[in-house]
C-alpha cells in the first residue's frame, strides 16, 4: 500500500527537493508551505506522516504539531530542525512528534527513519485490529445468555476482573469454564500479557509437575535441557488450571505455595523462581464437599475460592438455548458457505433435550445439523435422534425439582408464548392473566425480546 507523506517547509527548494527524494523511494507527496496551509490540506486530504519544518511563518511546526495531534491522530509527524533548535525538537517529541531529523537532511537516514515510522504505524494497527479480535471473543459480548444466572455471571466477572485475586469456576463438563477464565484475564488489566491454560486431568502428575513449574537439565531421564513451565510462561498474565481436581495432594501443596509465596523452584532445581502470576480454577466437581471429604487440601481449596463463580448447566437455562442456537448457525454457516435457519419444531426440540454435555455438545449438534441439512431449514430430522427422542411435546413444559416458583411461573409463560407464536392476548387468556398483569410477567422475567 502507498504511503502518503506530507513536507511542510517555507523554503521551496527544501520541499521540492525532499518531494523529489521520497517520490524515488514509492511515496505519495503533499506539500504545504506552512502550517496553516497544512492544516487546510489535511483537512481535506488526510496523510499518514507530516514531514514538517519548526520555524515557519503564520504557524510554526510546533503549533502545527499540537494541532495534527488533536484533529488528525492517526498521522505520525517528523520535525526538521537546525543544529540551534534540537532542544525544541526534543520537546516536540514529548508532545507526541515521532522523531526529529537535523538539517541538512540526509536522505539516506531520513528514508531509514520513515521505514521505522511506518512499520511501528502498521504494528500499533496490527495491535489494534488483535485487541478487537481478542475483545470480539473473549468480552462478554462473547459469553450468550440473558437467564438470571448467566447474569449473575457477568456481574462477577466485571467485579473480579479488575483485581488480582484467585478465581474458581465450577460447572459441569461443557459449560465454557475456559471461556469464563478468558473473559476474565482479557477484561483486567493483565490482558496484554499471556494467558496460559493447563488441563490438571489430562497429564500424569509427574509430567503435569513438570508442565507448570518446569525442570532443570539432568532433572529426569530426557531432560536434556532446562525447560521453563507454564507458571513462568504466565509471567505477568494469568495461568488457568482447568480440572484442577483431579490433582494429587503432593502437586497441591506446591501449587498452594506459588499462591502464597509467588514463588517455586524447577523439578531438580533448588533456586527459587519468582513470578507475577493471576491464577484462574476451574472444575466440575464441588471442590468444597471434596476438601471436606479429605480429597482436596482445605487450606488449597480457600487460596483459589477468593471468588467463587458457578456456571449453570444448560438444561437450567433453557431461554438461552436460542440465543446461542442462532450464534452457533450463524458461525457455521459462514464456515461451511450456507444459509440456513432453524425451524421451530428443531428449536423445540433442543430446548427441550435435556444436554449432559451442555453448550459444547449443543456447538457441535449444530455444526452437525449444519452440514447435514441439504435444504434452507434444519428440521428435527437433521437432528440426532437422541435429541429427537428426548423432546418433550412442543406444549409441555418441562420443571425441575429444587425450582423456585418465579421460575416455574417463568417457564410456564416462556412456553405458552411459544405455543401461540408470540401472541399474547392468546396467551393472557391461557394463562388466566389480565393482559396488564402478564405484560408486567414479561418486564419482570426479561422476556420481552423473547415474546
Amino acid at each position: 500500500m502507498k504511503r502518503t507523506i506530507m513536507i511542510v517547509d517555507d523554503e521551496k527548494n527544501t520541499r521540492e527537493g525532499l518531494k523529489w527524494a521520497l517520490e524515488a523511494a514509492g511515496a505519495e507527496i503533499h506539500l504545504a508551505s506552512d502550517g496553516e496551509d497544512a492544516l487546510v490540506k489535511l483537512g481535506s486530504q488526510p496523510v499518514d506522516l507530516v514531514l514538517s519544518d519548526l520555524k515557519m511563518p503564520r504557524l510554526d511546526g510546533m503549533d502545527l504539531l499540537t494541532h495534527v495531534k488533536e484533529e488528525f491522530p492517526e498521522t505520525e509527524v517528523v520535525i526538521l530542525t537546525g543544529h540551534g533548535t534540537v532542544e525544541t525538537a526534543v520537546d516536540a517529541m514529548k508532545k507526541g512528534a515521532f522523531d526529529y531529523v537535523i538539517k541538512p537532511v540526509n536522505i539516506d537516514e531520513l528514508q531509514l527513519l520513515i521505514q521505522r515510522c511506518f512499520e511501528q504505524k502498521e504494528l500499533r494497527r496490527e495491535n489494534e485490529q488483535l485487541r478487537r479480535a481478542v475483545n470480539d471473543r473473549y468480552g462478554f459480548d462473547s459469553i450468550v445468555g440473558r437467564s438470571p444466572q448467566m447474569e449473575n455471571v457477568f456481574e462477577k466477572i466485571r467485579q473480579v476482573a479488575p483485581t488480582r485475586a484467585s478465581v474458581l469456576v465450577q460447572g459441569e463438563t461443557g459449560t465454557g469454564k475456559e471461556l469464563i477464565a478468558k473473559a476474565i484475564h482479557f477484561n483486567s488489566p493483565r490482558r496484554r500479557k499471556p494467558f496460559v491454560a493447563v488441563n490438571c486431568g489430562a497429564l500424569s502428575q509427574t509430567l503435569l509437575e513438570s508442565e507448570l513449574f518446569g525442570h532443570e537439565k539432568g532433572a529426569f531421564t530426557g531432560a536434556i535441557r532446562q525447560k521453563a513451565g507454564r507458571f513462568e510462561m504466565a509471567h505477568g498474565g494469568t495461568i488457568f488450571l482447568d480440572e484442577i481436581g483431579e490433582t494429587t495432594p503432593e502437586l497441591q501443596v506446591r501449587l498452594l505455595r506459588v499462591l502464597q509465596e509467588q514463588e517455586f523452584e524447577r523439578v531438580g532445581g533448588t533456586k527459587s523462581v519468582k513470578v507475577d502470576t493471576r491464577v484462574v480454577a476451574a472444575t466440575n466437581r464441588d471442590l468444597k464437599k471434596e476438601a471436606e471429604a479429605g480429597r482436596f487440601r482445605e487450606d488449597l481449596y480457600y487460596r483459589l475460592n477468593v471468588v467463587r463463580i458457578d456456571l449453570p448447566p444448560l438444561r437450567e437455562r433453557t431461554d438461552d438455548i436460542p440465543l446461542l442456537a442462532h450464534q452457533f448457525l450463524k458461525e457455521f454457516c459462514t464456515e461451511h458457505g450456507k444459509d440456513l435457519v432453524m425451524g421451530q419444531k428443531s428449536m423445540n426440540a433442543l430446548q427441550n433435550y435435556h444436554w449432559p454435555g451442555n453448550v459444547r455438545q449443543l456447538r457441535t449438534i449444530i455444526e452437525s445439523a449444519v452440514i447435514l441439512t441439504p435444504g434452507k431449514e434444519i428440521q428435527p430430522r437433521n437432528l440426532p435422534e437422541e435429541v429427537r427422542s428426548d423432546a418433550s411435546p412442543s406444549n409441555s413444559v418441562r420443571l425441575r425439582v429444587g425450582m423456585t416458583v418465579s421460575d416455574a411461573e417463568r417457564e410456564l409463560i416462556r412456553a405458552t408464548l411459544s405455543e401461540f407464536a408470540g401472541n399474547k392476548a392468546k396467551a393472557a387468556r391461557v394463562l388466566g392473566l389480565g393482559r396488564k398483569t402478564l405484560y408486567r410477567k414479561l418486564e419482570e422475567y426479561g422476556l420481552q425480546e423473547s415474546s
